[in-house]
């Protein structure tokens, strides 16, 4: 109910908010003005009257809990711009306004990566560090207290409350020493703050407060003890005022916060846009403001309800990204401030510098609430934790760069740039031991006082850029060109690259690169001979090969843990023979395991959390690099004080431990060989305590455990494992998750977890998923015994053995085999956490990363104390009895495992799917489909090509099996509760027009066949809907409307479709682009009616689209610009979306290109989808796209299929209620889908919220799909899914039998509409209270009486009677809002410009000769000349234009310069440009060069940014200068050269040739499966930085290669004026031989890798419309007209 008062105020000022608006910016930049009056203008009014939803009556003691959980994870996430400037030469010893100034002004120019609330006025927030301005503060100031305390405190506006907190913190001063000097009211000016920032800005005020007069000497040492003393009281005011109820009103306003309180720093922020921060904190624009130093932070919150305290700087740190692990982090930190302990006396006095010291190095205050308010609090944003932790380590004697280096560290393993440098190595081997990482993508600026720096995270997901000028000013920001600098001035240009950290001493102004900080801190201590002394090592071991059970005990042991036929047949199978997860296919349509009649064990309960849009998934498969599997065992010491006893650990190569490892972990028991004692606690029980013995058992091992580790046990062993069968026979077990997580939180209550390690040993766990949750919730290492003794059951079997002899499984050892699980289970891990965008195991441990789904609040509460839970569920006797139905009820060697069917159906006694093959023939009656009816047999000689008359008596008898069908989803508990009279049925909305509401799921053509991607387009087309062409792009051909049709409804074009008419469009609606960028050209992009970013994707959340090398057909390979027979896995989308800005950019980009085309996101359903949802409708999309974890027809991973993405009917209705009472429903179009069947289906996702309906495999289904569940493997036995010519032609749908089904559903939904009295499906969107709990379908829940859904949708806000949010905005017109699409604003007005130019307009339209034109551009000019791209394309296509424009540009270009550039533009930058220049490059040039009286050394100095060429498919690229991480990444086409690169060059290139001339970062070639790179070695270092695991190198072994690349080289110096090229090309046969060439397989045989081949040809260009002036015979140089068309 806050939140809607909070709504109703915005909306009541909402028609003078304008008003006052645009009267207060006319003093600000017009960069600021444009910006705001874009954003005023799509304000929403869409909040208005929020009811709560009625008709979900909660139960006693249920509670509202749609958004329960962490305050970052459901409520409120970020991202941002960030930097700082450094100048301690300037002004005297308090600097200088300037820089105060230019701080402001670079704040100003990242107002992009920033966003608005609601009211579209306020900000998300912005602000600024600095040193304290003592020239401003002169009054507070004297003799003997030159540099008084200084807090700067957010108090209430209410005056009496305001007073009655200023004399607690005066009291508490005092208290403690500190003599209180005076109170400053913050001039500030409310008048210029949005309506919502202004309804709950803060009252601000300083105070100032004099030394302790103990600390008397003006050193660092007094210095830093009066910093403690400040940091430890600002922690108790902050107790006294909770305890005096003055912290923070009880609904959570008014709260009371200091932004600092040092001696050193100050902070200014608030809930302003970045050029309003200065007008509302008059003091900033005052010239006695003056500093050395600036931190300047603008933020973008997926949230828009302000909270002045979540803007940042926070006190230490400016963090532009999102820490993923940081319920575990919390959880630690916890962990460990229960686990020390300290006189009470000594926290009493928080003045006394011995006892500040000990104080925060032993950071005890969850102990003592009462003295210090608690360090870390899940309902602070991860910002605010990740400075908490780090601020109290920069208080216990850490510098701030060593603080940082622990809490965020680089990947150190194998890392050549550190070859040289073991301390830092070492460094990071000791910290690793003691602290997790903060794991996620992260800028971190930071500050302490002392100095300020940069680091950025291990992958680099962020970019950073910085530049020295010649009177030492250090700039760093996220993006270059925010502060206009004389190129003449600067001396050098660099950026930070994963891992890298920068620092500057603010006393000496000592600028220290990475290696020179990094050092300088890892040699404070010897911390290598401290490991060498201390730590032990457990490395992997072979195999054991004697069994532990006969036949008959282990098949009884498999079958009590859960064990299914299946399990072993392909799961076991896969990962013993081949050492990989198995791949399936066509999603999830079995019941969630809560409703399953079958048993499952809790595992099943948990869905995998993954990243989308906030941040980004990362890349196992090419990016493993910067992952490990490292974990330790053992006591962890403080991580505030450094100590020689922090080494002692025992460090695991691996989690997954074999028998003989364990004995090894054993060995270390003695005292001679490290003493770290050990136990063994058996986690099974008596069989005949029956049910409740469950909670009696984990009472016991819980209390057994404690004991242990209060005894000095420091490896703690959960083990089920049974002596023999007796022991199996008498006895049950705990569920080994229910196990360690209760083990876990016992441990973590009584502060001893962090003094011991824990090893499950297990029979319950052989699927990587079962791995990942026991980590999560604990587990520091998994002895899966039962799994290996299963996979020597199953290599010994006559099968398996048969299986080898005959060459259908590879031949193995034993050992190998065993090797082969392990590495399984290792790479399913690894990508378990690469798709929540973490790194580390050791970060995963305790992080929780899971959803539970259908567990009660009892188990929660007990093993899984802080997962989320929202329809409630099993409690411990349910999960008891359903462990116990696993039981066999005798041993015998006869006995063989259940076929549970989870996988594949199977028939009448296994698990229910609900696509099974009576499904589809059920389906096929109704539409009139024949199966054996196909171009394969006699189609073309039936009737109407074979299409039977419909059947709606059939499709009642569809819809009946699905009613009477077992429970399997969320809806299936739910029935339909109408509020007025049923009417006649020809009172309803027409078929015709809901089907236009109907959209296809995005199946990839290369998933599917050409048959049947075309057919569902012609389909949807015909009824209006939006058919949607998924990734991998689309033939040209379909562009068009198909005009040659013929009387037996056959077309030349298409010849192998049937059923057309003459106006049939293939072209599909929606145009996807997906991570991978598969056949992404700007005619693909101009000829879309709407354009799909895909986040993720249901079958697979966190991953990329997967389509195996058999399906990559030539004419697929076309398409996708690859190589024919290449398994094609994209990367998860992370190379152009990093955080929820870089989704913004993206989207800027896609508007762009095609203005007329609104954007799609599709998300998966997951907790916190809501907030997202919220970021991507600030981020200007069109349309959301929430698809349900169940999705997905191609292949993927089988634990991605299972355990991945909740139910759409959650996701749903969490992103509508976010979206709609944060006043931004009314901005886009929802669209739900997954598993979507029938128009019941759609009535309740309208319901909850949806205006559009996906519809994917039962779509499939309705052109002739048998659900033979083989689409990964091509051998689709009706051509559905498969590129093999003899199969498609089996395909035996036509474009009426999809119409045909579409109709039946539309027909359902007017019958429901009908019955329920409601005229117009629009009335029904929303509406969730004409929904309720249908009691006699929960009543058929068969494992537990405890899944309630009202504490859930009763959450979803009422709109019965505010129906606006069904249309557009006011400011956009109030239509239809699919007639709406948002368009970009000022960014683009320079692409507008440079349209409307007359040379420019004429060129285009005579298609001939050659014009120029000049044009200056800055950062905040972004996507530049994707609009003339897209102006091209849609006149001419791809390739049409004969003519050549040249655009020459001075400054420094915004993101995606030159994007989707095409053949006959040539583009030429001088000054540098930011990521992703030339993404989706499809021909033509781009050059950027240096201005020509630049002071710093081009071939040294950064001039692009990250990802440049990402997805580029043509053309030719030059810059004069370094790139940063991922340069050329999908690159499959481009040829391009620049002077250096970061990390992961060429990685998933397919085609095109890169040059670079000069060092590279790691991982070069990762995934590269064609094209060829050259790279200049001038260190010789290349080789240790190589990927090899797909690519060769060699040095130019050929004539072919040789002329290629000198011909390059040579261009790029006629481009750019290049000194590095002119030296290399001065000494060529000298220099030539210093070049490596890189290339995959499929370039092996070509000219350039190849001896020459007499009479071939090689590339040289990818520029010229003509492409035969872009090769040269071999052996020959370029011809005059050759050099004209491709290197002038």
């Amino acid at each position: 109910m806050r939140q809607s008062a909070a709504l109703a105020v915005v909306i009541a000022t909402s028609s003078t908010a304008s008003w006052a608006f645009n009267a207060h910016i006319k003093s600000s930049s017009p960069q600021c003005r444009r910006h705001a009056h874009h954003l005023s203008t799509s304000s929403s009014s869409s909040g208005t009257s929020i009811t709560a939803l009625k008709a979900f009556h909660l139960k006693e003691g249920e509670t509202q809990n749609m958004f329960e959980g962490p305050l970052p994870l459901v409520r409120e996430r970020d991202a941002c711009g960030v930097g700082f400037i450094a100048n301690v030469n300037s002004g005297d010893e308090f600097g200088t306004h300037k820089v105060l100034q230019q701080g402001l002004g670079a704040l100003d120019c990242m107002e992009h990566r920033g966003a608005c609330g609601g009211d579209g006025i306020s900000g998300d927030g912005a602000g600024i560090m600095t040193q304290i301005p003592w020239k401003l503060f002169s009054e507070y100031r004297s003799d003997h207290c030159p540099q008084p305390g200084v807090g700067m405190v957010f108090l209430p506006q209410e005056a009496s409350r305001r007073e009655k907190v200023k004399e607690v913190i005066q009291r508490v001063c005092e208290a403690n020493e500190l003599h209180f000097l005076g109170w400053r009211e913050v001039p500030v000016d409310y008048e210029v703050l949005g309506p919502q920032a202004k309804a709950v800005a803060p009252s601000m005020w300083q105070l100032f407060v004099r030394a302790p007069s103990r600390l008397k000497e003006e050193d660092e040492e007094t210095r830093d003890g009066f910093e403690r003393t400040l940091y430890l009281v600002r922690r108790r005011i902050a107790v006294e005022l909770k305890a005096e109820n003055l912290l923070k009103k009880e609904d959570g306003s008014e709260e009371v916060y200091f932004a600092s309180f040092s001696s050193q720093t100050i902070v200014y922020k608030g809930m302003v846009q970045g050029c309003i921060l200065p007008q509302f904190y008059k003091d900033l624009q005052h010239e006695d403001y003056t500093t050395k130093f600036v931190i300047y932070h603008r933020r973008f919150s997926t949230n828009t309800n302000p909270r002045w305290p979540l803007a940042q700087p926070m006190r230490v740190v400016g963090h532009n990204g999102e820490i993923n692990t940081l319920l575990g982090n919390v959880n630690w930190v916890k962990a460990r401030e229960k686990s020390k302990a300290l006189p009470d006396k000594e926290l009493q006095n928080l003045v006394d510098a011995a006892n500040t010291d000990n104080i925060v190095m032993m950071c005890n205050t969850q102990d003592v609430p009462n003295l210090l308010e608690p360090l870390v609090d899940l309902n602070r944003s991860d910002s605010a934790n990740l400075d908490a932790v780090f601020e109290l380590m920069t208080k216990s004697r850490h510098r701030a760069p060593c603080a940082l280096m622990s809490l965020v560290p680089t990947a150190y393993e194998n890392e050549p740039a550190l070859a040289n440098n073991p301390e830092i190595v070492d460094f990071y081997k000791f910290h690793g031991g003691l602290l997790e990482a903060w794991d996620g993508p992260a800028l971190l600026v930071f500050s302490d006082g002392k100095s300020i720096g940069a680091s950025l995270d291990r992958n680099g997901l962020r970019p950073a850029r910085y530049s020295i000028t010649k009177d030492g000013t250090v700039y760093m920001m996220s993006e270059t060109g925010v502060i206009d600098l004389d190129e003449a001035d600067i001396i050098s240009k660099g950026r930070l690259g994963p891992g890298m950290m920068i620092n500057v001493d603010l006393k000496s102004g000592e600028f220290k690169d990475n290696i020179a900080i990094k050092s300088e801190i890892a040699s404070r201590h010897p911390y290598g001979e401290w490991i060498a002394k201390g730590r032990k090592d457990v490395n992997k071991m072979d195999f054991d090969e004697k069994r532990l059970y006969d036949d008959a005990t282990t098949t009884f042991a498999q079958a009590s843990f859960g064990w299914g036929l299946e399990d072993i047949g392909m799961q076991i199978q896969d990962m013993a023979g081949s050492g990989k997860e198995t791949t399936y296919s066509m999603g999830d349509d079995a019941p969630i395991a809560v409703l399953s009649e079958r048993p499952h064990t809790p595992y099943n309960y948990f869905k995998q959390r993954f990243a989308q849009v906030t941040n980004p998934p990362i890349d196992p498969l090419r990016e493993g690099v910067v992952m490990s599997f490292a974990m330790t065992l053992g006591k962890k010491e403080s991580i505030y004080k450094v100590s020689e006893k922090g080494a002692r650990l025992i460090h695991l190569e691996s989690p997954v431990l074999n028998a003989n490892e364990m004995e090894r972990i054993a060995s270390y028991a003695e005292e001679e060989n490290g003493g770290f004692k050990q136990a063994t606690i058996s986690t099974r029980y008596a069989l005949e305590d029956g049910p409740d013995g469950l909670k009696k058992a984990i009472d016991a091992i819980c209390d057994k455990a404690a004991e242990d580790v209060r005894n000095g046990i420091e490896v703690l062993i959960l083990s089920d494992m049974a002596a023999d069968q007796s022991e199996l026979n008498d006895s049950t077990y705990i569920p080994p998750l229910v196990a360690v997580g209760a083990v876990h939180h016992r441990l973590i209550a009584e502060g001893l977890r962090m003094d011991t390690g824990i090893v499950v040993e297990t029979g319950s766990a052989w699927s990587t998923h079962h791995f990942a949750c026991l980590v999560g919730y604990g587990a520091n290492a998994v002895h899966p015994y039962l799994a290996l003794e299963t996979v020597k059951q199953w290599y010994e079997s006559d099968r398996t053995q048969s299986m080898m002899k005959s060459g259908k499984l590879t031949s193995t050892t034993l050992n190998k085999a065993q090797q082969n699980y392990r590495y399984a289970v290792e790479n399913g891990l690894l990508k378990i956490l690469s798709k929540m965008g973490i790194s580390l195991l050791s970060s995963y441990q305790g992080a929780q990363i899971f959803e539970a789904m259908g567990l009660g609040k009892e188990v929660v509460d007990i093993s899984f104390k802080g997962t989320t839970s929202r329809i409630g569920g099993a409690s411990l006797a349910d999960i008891a009895q359903e462990t116990v139905t696993m039981r066999p009820e005798t041993v015998s060697e006869k006995a063989k495992l259940i076929n549970y069917g989870y996988y594949k159906p199977v028939p009448k006694l296994g698990e229910y799917h609900a696509n099974s093959s009576d499904l589809t023939r059920l389906l096929h009656d109704a539409i009139g489909l024949d199966k054996s009816v196909s171009a394969a047999t006699n189609r073309d000689e039936l009737e109407n090509d074979g299409v039977k008359p419909k059947s709606a008596a059939n499709y009642e008898i569809f819809k009946k099996s699905l009613e009477t069908a077992p429970l399997a989803n969320i809806r299936d508990l739910l029935d339909f509760e109408s509020d007025r009279e049923s009417i006649p049925i020809d009172e309803v909305e027409s078929a015709a027009e809901i089907m236009k509401r109907f959209c296809t799921g995005a199946m990839s053509l290369g998933a599917l066949s050409r048959e049947a991607h075309e057919t569902l387009a012609i389909a949807v087309n015909r009824i209006g809907g939006k058919s949607n062409s998924g990734e991998g792009g689309e033939d040209v051909l379909r562009g068009k409307d198909i005009t040659d049709v013929d009387e037996k409804g056959r077309s030349p074009t298409f010849p192998h479709l049937a059923g057309l008419k003459n106006g049939d469009s293939a072209n599909s609606y929606v145009h996807q682009v997906a991570s991978g960028r598969f056949g992404v050209t700007p005619e693909f992009l101009v000829t879309a009616k709407q354009l799909e970013i895909k986040m993720a994707q249901g079958a697979k959340p966190g991953e990329g689209g997967q389509l195996p090398g058999p399906k990559v057909s030539d004419y697929i390979a076309t398409l996708r610009a690859s190589k024919p027979g290449v398994t094609l896995i994209s990367p998860p989308p992370h190379h152009d979306i990093y955080s929820i800005e870089d989704l913004a950019q993206l989207i800027h980009d896609l508007h762009a290109i095609n203005e007329k085309a609104g954007v799609s996101v599709k998300l998966v359903s997951s907790i916190g989808i809501g907030t997202v949802a919220c970021g991507v409708a600030k981020a200007q999309a069109d349309v959301i796209q929430i698809s349900g974890g169940d999705g997905g027809t191609g292949a993927s991973p089988l634990s991605s299929i299972k355990h991945a993405g909740m139910p759409w009917e959650l996701g749903l209705s969490e992103a509508h209620s976010a979206l709609l009472s944060n006043g931004l429903r009314d901005r886009v179009i929802l669209r739900a889908d997954g598993g979507i069947r029938t128009g019941r289906d759609v009535a309740i996702a309208a319901m909850m919220g949806a205006e559009e309906f996906g519809f994917g495999t039962i779509a499939m289904i309705a052109e002739g799909c048998i659900m033979a569940r083989v689409c990964h493997l091509n051998t689709c036995p009706v051509g559905v899914t498969s590129q093999k010519e003899e199969l498609r032609k089996k395909f035996p749908g036509t474009p009426e039998h999809v119409v045909n089904f579409f109709e039946f559903v539309a027909e359902e939904i007017r019958e429901l509409m009908a019955h329920l009295g409601y005229a117009k499906f629009e009335d029904l969107i929303g509406r969730a209270d004409l929904l309720k709990e249908d009691d006699a379908q929960l009543a058929r829940i068969a494992k537990t009486k405890g899944v309630s859904l009202s504490g859930f949708f009763s959450s979803i806000p009422g709109s019965k009677d505010n129906r606006a949010f069904l249309r557009a905005t006011p400011a956009e017109g109030g239509g239809l809002k699919d007639d709406v699409v948002h368009t970009n604003g000022f960014s683009s007005d320079l692409d507008r410009e440079m349209c409307n130019h007359p040379d420019v307009k004429a060129a285009i339209e005579r298609n001939e000769g050659d014009v120029a034109v000049n044009f200056n551009v800055k950062n905040t000019d972004r996507s530049t000349c994707a609009m003339l791209a897209g102006d091209i394309a849609r006149k001419y296509g791809n390739k049409g234009l004969s003519g050549s424009l040249n655009i020459n540009m001075f400054g420094s270009a915004g993101q995606s310069f030159g994007a989707f550039i095409l053949p006959g533009l040539k583009v030429r930058l001088t000054g540098e440009a930011n990521d992703y220049v030339g993404k989706g490059m499809h021909g033509g040039e781009i050059v950027v060069l240096p201005e020509a009286d630049a002071g710093f050394v081009a071939a040294d100095s950064s001039i692009v940014g990250n990802a440049c060429l990402y997805g580029a498919t043509g053309g030719d690229f030059h810059a004069n200068g370094r790139a940063g991480e991922r340069f050329c990444v999908r690159n499959s086409g481009a040829y391009a050269v620049c002077e250096g690169t970061g990390d992961h060059c060429c990685e998933y290139m397919t085609g095109g040739v890169v040059v670079v001339l000069g060092t590279v970062g790691r991982n070069v070639g990762a995934g590269m499966t064609g094209g060829i790179g050259y790279f200049y070695d001038e260190d010789g270092r290349f080789e240790e930085r190589v990927n090899g695991e797909i690519v060769k190198y060699q040095r130019i072994k050929t004539t072919a290669g040789e002329l290629q690349l000198r011909n390059i080289v040579e261009r790029h110096f006629e481009k750019t004026g290049s000194e590095k090229a002119e030296a290399i090309l001065d000494k060529w046969d000298e220099e030539v031989g210093k070049f490596w060439q890189v290339y995959p397989p499929s370039e092996a045989s070509s000219a350039a890798v190849a001896e020459t081949i007499v009479g071939s040809v090689v590339k040289v260009s990818a520029i010229a419309p003509s492409e035969e002036l872009c090769y040269l015979p071999v052996g020959a140089g370029l011809n005059p007209d050759q050099t004209t068309r491709c290197a002038d």
